[in-house]
């Protein structure tokens, strides 16, 4: 699929010739998972949103120098991870609070860790204690291994995807992704 194919990617040619509607299509398509994915950065749900308005705002202010080159997914994601990267670099957050309890909307945490089937209280309670233990190894992770595993794990994206986000090889990215697997495993203690 070349990306004029994408439908986002007409979505987003839309936007370009002053196109509410479109743009209203794409941040009610996006802008809930985009909210997921930097709150596994900056840790609240609030300032996630705010960066997630600044990356619609500055996509809606740049939108004459779009050029699709890729899925518009991809085009957005690598806007959000370095908006996320720069809020880390910044350190304008502070410190991340982990709830016990469960997201309440799904769209809201990119990765589902307790066993939905779960059925007694106690599992409930480990799969929380799970869950919390994850995300607290997920947030000690480099900014860049954060991104890559995310992307490839949580998003779905396939490891050039990755690697376009990111602005590095497909190499550097299967590295990163592995590292940052070993580590949730010798932080978790899951067997190899």
């Amino acid at each position: 699929m070349t990306p004029t194919d994408d439908p986002d990617v007409q979505l987003m040619l839309a936007v370009q010739r002053d196109d509410r509607g479109a743009f209203e299509a794409l941040f009610r398509k996006y802008s809930r998972q985009l909210v997921g994915f930097a709150r596994q950065f900056v840790g609240s749900h609030a300032r996630a949103e705010e960066l997630v308005q600044d990356i619609f705002l500055k996509i809606y202010h740049t939108r004459r120098r779009y050029v699709p080159r890729a899925r518009f997914a991809t085009w957005l994601y690598r806007i959000a991870t370095n908006q996320c990267l720069s809020e880390v670099r910044r350190g304008e957050y502070h410190g991340r609070m982990i709830s016990l309890d469960p997201p309440d909307d799904e769209d809201e945490a990119p990765l589902q860790f307790a066993d939905p089937e779960a059925r007694s209280s106690e599992d409930l309670l480990l799969g929380k204690e799970a869950a919390a233990k994850i995300r607290g190894v997920l947030e000690s992770l480099p900014p860049q291994q954060r991104a890559a595993l995310l992307l490839a794990r949580a998003e779905g994206f396939s490891y050039d995807e990755v690697a376009e986000t990111l602005g590095c090889s497909v190499s550097a990215v299967k590295s990163l992704v592995h590292r940052a697997t070993v580590t949730l495993r010798d932080r978790i203690g899951e067997p190899q």
